[in-house]
């Protein structure tokens, strides 16, 4: 199969042709119908991921077809139209069986543990626990998104920072996680103010529900009740934790490979609450999947590019200039 191959670190990848993947016992090999292209991983390219090693096929976000099935994986056929979350749940653990497969510590993560998805064909583990079928009018690019960005801001703003009708929420950082954010608050009944310097991001957090676009919050009193982080940046988040009333939420989405600076003095005088989120377990996609097919949430409008596997590398390298607005999906 043609794939895209890290072999070094921060150096711009290949297409070239490499082993399909075989189907193991539990697991299930996709036929790739479509796949995002995400700043994580841009963050494993960078060699942020320990997880890592070389040579690489990055990607994680994904949707297709089922091509091959492995012993005691059963209700699926070859040819269902599927997608998974990025984390890859073990489904026996103690957090699984709690419903919390997004944090079980024996996850497998396509792109970071093993090959991804740049490529024709990925292997799914642990497939029972991790297959969601996909309803025939979600085309593949679409559900590729949910796979990462969307769910993860799904799980993030309604299930993790627990957003209200009439709450001012405050979004820093406007690449897919951010704009999905921004939907999802939206539709929730919030009060959303988006926050990022790239112009055409703004444009696209107004149309998707923002009340409020702003280049920075330094020196202005927000007052918000919840503010998530879905970038990754140390300033973004004093941001976010300056922005926040007495007793508010911080949601951080975006990795912080360098780290971060908190003021606990703040945090503690103010009860101000720091909340880690990370994706969205297979078994709560059905809540979301439901708004989308009633029309509430639209994922299919933060696409706003699609790109071959030819133009990939170029497109990974990229990323280190900044990200472009709205989602990029690659069609292998």
């Amino acid at each position: 199969m043609r794939a895209v191959v890290i072999e070094k670190y921060g150096v711009v990848p290949e297409v070239r042709e490499v082993p399909q993947p075989s189907v193991a016992a539990g697991s299930v090999v996709l036929k790739v119908e479509a796949t995002g292209l995400c700043r994580s991983d841009w963050h494993g390219w960078m060699g942020h991921d320990s997880d890592i090693v070389l040579p690489h096929v990055p990607g994680h976000e994904l949707a297709g077809t089922v091509a091959a099935i492995g012993a005691g994986v059963e209700g699926w056929q070859v040819g269902d139209r599927v997608t998974t979350p990025f984390i890859c749940a073990c489904g026996s653990c103690a957090e699984c069986a709690s419903g919390n497969q997004q944090v079980c510590p024996n996850q497998l993560q396509p792109g970071f543990n093993y090959w991804g998805s740049f490529a024709e064909y990925v292997a799914i583990p642990y497939a029972q626990v991790n297959l969601v079928r996909l309803p025939d009018e979600l085309d593949f690019g679409t559900a590729a998104g949910l796979g990462c960005r969307f769910a993860t801001s799904y799980r993030a703003v309604r299930q993790v920072g627990k957003v209200s009708p009439g709450e001012t929420v405050a979004v820093y950082g406007c690449g897919g996680v951010g704009l999905s954010a921004v939907m999802i608050a939206a539709a929730a009944g919030a009060r959303v103010i988006a926050v990022d310097t790239n112009p055409a991001a703004l444009a696209l957090a107004a149309s998707y529900g923002a009340a409020e676009t702003l280049s920075t919050t330094v020196g202005v009193d927000l007052a918000a009740d919840v503010t998530f982080d879905a970038l990754g940046s140390n300033d973004l988040v004093q941001q976010a934790l300056r922005a926040l009333r007495p007793r508010g939420r911080h949601v951080q989405i975006g990795l912080l490979p360098s780290g971060v600076q908190l003021d606990v003095s703040r945090l503690i005088g103010q009860e101000l609450q720091w909340l880690g989120s990370h994706g969205m377990p297979a078994h709560a996609y059905p809540e979301m999947l439901a708004l989308v097919a009633n029309g509430n949430l639209n994922p299919a409008a933060l696409i706003t590019r699609t790109i071959t596997l030819d133009e990939t590398p170029a497109a990974l390298a990229a990323l280190s200039n900044g990200t472009p607005a709205g989602i990029t999906v690659i069609t292998p």
